[in-house]
């Protein structure tokens, strides 16, 4: 992990370190239910680019989160899926999706 704890304040400071990029708890979220490749991935989440894409898969794969597998094959192929780690933060993307829902349905809601 790159978190050193004599830097943290708090232990929300921890989930943000890990999980705050701008598109890391979403990628983590796409890779719940099964393994993804980077072009899956890059299609579920339109609004990130390839090197973004590409940043954040790394620096969840270097925290733990991710496990990365390239296939001796040509053309490469490769997949992401959740390490255990990674399986132990859905509880916490459950919880952020089902707020998620509740403040849209709050303040989007059609009869606003």
């Amino acid at each position: 992990m790159n978190i050193c704890p004599s830097t943290l304040n708090c232990p929300v400071e921890a989930t943000i370190a890990l999980i705050g990029g701008k598109y890391k708890a979403v990628i983590l979220w796409h890779l719940i239910e099964n393994k993804k490749r980077f072009s899956e991935l890059k299609r579920l989440i339109p609004k990130v680019t390839e090197k973004m894409l590409a940043q954040q898969l790394r620096d969840l794969e270097k925290d733990g989160l991710i496990i990365r597998t390239v296939y001796p094959v040509v053309p490469p192929k490769v997949e992401y899926s959740l390490s255990d780690f990674g399986r132990s933060i859905v509880p916490v993307l459950d919880s952020m999706c089902n707020w998620g829902l509740e403040y849209l349905n709050k303040n989007y809601s059609m009869d606003s």
